[in-house]
């Protein structure tokens, strides 16, 4: 006990604070949505369509509407049974109102009344989402009659009425995220389009129709409707892939109150895609069905391998590695009562979904290969040509990849590592060049900044193997460096780095390098990505100087701001000099009274004028900076390398489909689709140097 006779703060039962009704999602909103960025504010449209997909999923709704409107306003409406209105027995007020403002309140709990099969289990999504708007209103189709509701701040403004006769059945809401908790309130077209298509694949047969009406943008609506559900979604993934099988396996069959869904495909390419869903939740670390999947797959390919000969008897069975190169499946499974691990929902963990999905696809998958023989014998075909690469990869691995190379030995000759040991308090600099890395290892900081100059462009991994990468020197110098091995050897804990910063020039070439780095760490070091090492360095596009004072600009448009913090004029008669031979540099003259000197001249051209611009005392040199080797390493440590003034980019993946996608057009064999996005973002390009 404390004999302190001080009490600078006294704590008594005064200061235990009670927070009631919605209060404690407005006062901790990243515990319910995350966070309170873009991707919060996005959670409140998916927290609402859920419930949509929830009542379709039931077989009550057909068709949801979401709707971007002006003024920030969202709608989302569905033609499902509709919130029930009558007076809860527990609260005292309509069952409407205790859904909108009581948490853990829902019909998604059991009961003959709820739903079988939810994606929200918590009963916290409607609610949060009226907590952390400024308004929401509910209208309500039910019984003949519409019901509706307005809240501010989630507090209702009047008990939920009746105000008009109605034939139809549904819920519309309509609300307005709070300005005062979230940093951004624009919505992402792209992103709510990749989201509702992925549930319209995933709940075959409904119809998800999406509309921009918002101010200042394009009036624009798009519809999704999937007869085939995620067969179809398979056949997306694969546009512009070549196929081993040309029919998509399908399985579709409910074992004791579940239902087990898996469609699958299999490509030319190296690469799995493997999506899984519970409850059209999205697990990205998997969990029991995954498990259940992978280990029927393989063991249904060698049994009907070995049955149809097509294996030779002294050959070794097909390993899960082998089976898995380039299939594309998706496994969708409805459970009562789905148990995740962590609070994202990654990792499905019911133990009964591991045998069920096992049982059901092996019996399925078994069939399908008896009833096409030529797909069949081009799936085993492709697994064993994985097979022999990775025997050949094996072999590449362990003459290249030794153990004491992995553990800093042997580390490679072009490397300057840094002289800390600590790994999280080190990064990696990966340098476009040996001019480059030159000033990079003159200008970093040696006790935590180590730097790998690449020498040209590295493989293009997208097509190539393992054992033809580890023939890379540039590749096989880069993994030896990293100390984490590569793909199923991959081990994270051996990262030497924790920081992996990409650092390539602003110019086209330095795009396709950068693209090339992260096709190699997307496709075979993914838990880099996926655990936040990787990063992207921006440097600089100017320097502008103004006698002693020298700033950088990363865009045009932060340059033509620095020139009028500097004194220069945008609107008014500036001169500006012709690029010269020695410096590449422009001048802009910050006297807006004077006359250029081709005007007192009009001999004189502009080199001329630019020449007399440079005497005057206040003019602004600006240089355009077309490749790092073009800084020396006082410039690239002050604006790049130096961790309290750079700029780095975090290279994160939220949709995995997608970039799988965008790294296959982007670097692989068919070149329509390439050809295709490049006409299309043509116009977009800034600083092309021809």
């Amino acid at each position: 006990m404390s004999k302190n006779p001080k009490k600078p703060n006294a704590y008594g039962a005064d200061q235990i604070t009670v927070l009631e009704g919605l209060d404690p999602v407005r006062k901790r909103p990243g515990m319910y949505i995350g966070s309170t960025s873009a991707a919060g504010l996005h959670h409140l449209i998916w927290e609402v369509v859920d419930n949509c997909i929830d009542e379709a999923m039931a077989g009550y709704a057909t068709e949801i509407s979401v709707s971007l409107l002006p003024d920030g306003l969202v709608k989302v409406v569905d033609n499902g049974r509709g919130i029930p209105v009558e007076k809860h027995k527990a609260t005292g007020v309509s069952a409407l109102e205790t859904v909108l403002t009581k948490l853990h309140a829902g019909g998604k709990f059991g009961g003959d009344s709820g739903y079988k099969v939810s994606g929200g289990l918590h009963g916290v999504g409607v609610s949060v989402v009226n907590a952390l708007s400024e308004y929401l209103k509910a209208e309500i189709h039910r019984d003949g009659k519409i019901w509706q509701q307005e809240y501010k701040f989630g507090k209702p403004l009047k008990a939920a009425k009746p105000v008009g006769p109605c034939r139809d059945t549904g819920t519309t809401i309509t609300f307005k995220a709070d300005k005062t908790i979230f940093t951004e309130l624009e919505y992402s077209w792209g992103k709510i389009l990749d989201r509702l298509r992925q549930q319209a694949y995933l709940t075959k047969g409904i119809t998800i129709n999406i509309f921009d009406q918002r101010a200042g943008h394009r009036a624009k609506k798009y519809k999704f409707h999937f007869e085939g559900g995620i067969k179809s979604y398979v056949k997306s993934l694969h546009r512009n892939k070549s196929v081993k099988n040309d029919t998509v396996f399908y399985a579709d069959k409910d074992i004791n109150g579940c239902k087990v869904e898996v469609a699958l495909q299999y490509n030319d390419e190296y690469n799995e895609t493997v999506l899984a869903f519970a409850n059209n939740i999205h697990n990205p670390e998997g969990g029991t069905h995954v498990v259940g999947f992978r280990s029927a797959l393989t063991r249904t390919l060698n049994n009907y391998a070995r049955a149809k000969n097509l294996i030779k008897e002294k050959q070794e069975n097909l390993t899960g590695d082998d089976v898995r190169e380039g299939l594309t499946a998706i496994i969708s499974v409805k459970l009562p009562e789905p148990q995740f691990e962590g609070q994202t929902k990654g990792k499905l963990g019911n133990a009964e979904m591991k045998g069920y999905v096992e049982t059901i696809f092996g019996e399925i998958f078994n069939t399908f290969l008896e009833e096409h023989p030529k797909e069949g014998e081009a799936i085993i075909g492709k697994c064993v040509l994985s097979a022999q690469a990775r025997l050949a990869a094996r072999s590449a691995r362990a003459t290249i990849l030794r153990k004491g190379a992995l553990e800093g030995m042997t580390l490679p000759g072009k490397l300057a590592d840094c002289s800390s040991r600590h790994p999280e308090e080190c990064e990696l600099y990966i340098v476009e060049g040996d001019s480059a890395g030159g000033s990079a290892k003159q200008g970093r900081n040696r006790r935590f900044q180590a730097i790998l100059p690449l020498r040209g462009k590295i493989l293009n991994v997208e097509r190539a193997r393992l054992d033809k990468m580890l023939a890379n020197n540039e590749i096989k110098n880069l993994v030896i460096a990293l100390g984490t091995n590569i793909d199923d050897q991959f081990d994270l804990e051996k990262l030497r780095y924790h920081r992996i910063i990409i650092m390539t020039d602003a110019d086209v070439d330095g795009a396709h390098i950068r693209t090339l780095l992260l096709t190699l760490f997307f496709r075979h070091f993914t838990p880099l990505i996926t655990s936040g090492h990787m990063y992207i360095a921006q440097p600089p596009l100017y320097q502008l100087k103004k006698g002693a004072t020298i700033r950088y600009a990363y865009s045009d448009e932060e340059k033509e701001k620095i020139i009028v913090e500097l004194g220069g004029g945008l609107e008014e008669a500036v001169e500006i000099g012709e690029e010269t031979d020695e410096d590449e540099s422009l001048t802009v003259t910050t006297d807006n009274n004077e006359e250029s000197a081709a005007d007192n001249d009009g001999k004189k051209g502009k080199k001329g004028a630019a020449e007399e611009d440079k005497k005057k005392p206040n003019k602004i040199t600006i240089q355009r900076y077309k490749g790092l080797g073009e800084m020396n390493p006082e410039q690239l440590w002050d604006t790049t390398m130096d961790p309290d003034h750079r700029i780095v980019k975090q290279v994160t993946v939220e949709d995995a489909a997608k970039a799988d996608q965008t790294f296959d057009m982007l670097m692989g064999d068919n070149v329509a689709p390439r050809k295709n996005f490049i006409q299309t973002h043509a116009k977009k390009v800034e600083h092309l140097d021809i």
